[in-house]
């Protein structure tokens, strides 16, 4: 079967220093049967007007133009709006390949019929001054059948460095499986977001491809990412999604979502305290004390044991089983001598 019209998504605020070079790398696809939908989402810049301009001028492309409401809400307007049979996510300050469609294309399934599939390339993070490659931890190769089950599965989540990208970028998706699965989708959670639509559709679907290679995809990473700023909302936002993470596994059946989910917070809590520990924020030290000592977190973090490898995930670590200030204040002292190191 061939993968028929593919519709590529890219959400659009504030992207006017970057989205000619990401449009440019989608209208240059190998790939003939595109469509690309340039999701204004409210943008106070001239993003808007370059958007028009490249409707204008390629018939593949259509603008939609709403007000602001965050990451998600753009791109499920684009879905809402989109007719390709199977879906793909760009970022607009990032780029691709003039092969990447194609590519993933030719791993299609060759039957009739919608099969539930998800095929995945491999990305480069493109840094001012390195290139890093990045693969998927599972081996290349086409997951199915009891393969799936145990090797995907089972195992998407709970991992310091998980098995396949939660990212819905660089992802080839049957639209079904995004269309069924929008409703698990928080436009209020602004971290780790993509997990809301990627798990379901992992657990989803019938077969999963890993490209062997296939660095298509390269994300940018500049220092006005969300990842870079401190983020007030954070640890609420990590609650939300750890719930909503429990409310997919259970609907899905999944035997041991609870697990996976419960491994899968304590990362995520990592996240919120090097938030603060970064910020070193007023009150900084008594937040990260009140989450780390809440009953459920705390029940947690005793409970459930994880592999950390990484040093500085270590030392957050030691933050989240001792929350003590003399350990805050310690680790805060070596990430800053570790930023002016590398400065």
């Amino acid at each position: 079967m061939a993968a028929g019209c593919i519709s590529i998504i890219v959400p659009v605020y504030k992207a006017e220093e970057y989205l000619k070079r990401c449009v440019d790398s989608l209208l240059q696809q190998t790939y003939p049967q595109i469509e690309v939908i340039l999701v204004d989402d409210g943008s106070p810049d001239a993003s808007p007007a370059l958007c028009d301009a490249y409707q204008r001028q390629d018939q593949r492309v259509r603008v939609i133009h709403k007000e602001n409401g965050g990451l998600v809400s753009a791109w499920q307007a684009g879905v809402t709006v989109s007719r390709g049979e199977y879906l793909c996510f760009v970022d607009s300050d990032d780029w691709v390949d003039e092969c990447m469609i194609e590519e993933m294309a030719a791993y299609v399934s060759s039957e009739e019929g919608d099969h539930k599939e998800i095929i995945c390339c491999n990305f480069l993070i493109e840094r001012p001054n390195r290139t890093t490659p990045h693969y998927h931890g599972l081996a290349a190769g086409v997951y199915q059948g009891e393969r799936l089950e145990r090797e995907i599965k089972d195992n998407l989540l709970g991992h310091e460095n998980r098995w396949i990208s939660m990212s819905r970028c660089m992802k080839l998706f049957s639209r079904s499986l995004i269309e069924e699965n929008i409703k698990y989708c928080h436009p209020s959670i602004t971290m780790a977001e993509d997990v809301n639509i990627t798990l379901p559709a992992l657990l989803d679907c019938k077969r999963v491809v890993i490209m062997k290679e296939a660095l298509y995809y390269h994300y940018f990473c500049h220092s006005q990412s969300m990842v870079h700023k401190y983020d007030a909302r954070m640890y609420q936002g990590i609650r939300t999604l750890y719930h909503v993470i429990q409310e997919i596994y259970c609907k899905k059946g999944r035997k041991n979502g609870q697990k996976q989910a419960e491994k899968e917070y304590i990362y995520l809590l990592l996240l919120a305290v090097k938030n603060e520990i970064r910020s070193g924020n007023q009150g900084y030290g008594e937040r990260i004390i009140k989450f780390c000592m809440d009953e459920e977190n705390r029940r947690i973090i005793k409970e459930k044991k994880v592999v950390i490898k990484d040093k500085t995930n270590w030392l957050l670590y030691q933050i989240l089983r001792t929350p003590i200030r003399i350990n805050i204040v310690l680790v805060r002292w070596i990430f800053r001598w570790y930023d002016r190191l590398h400065t």
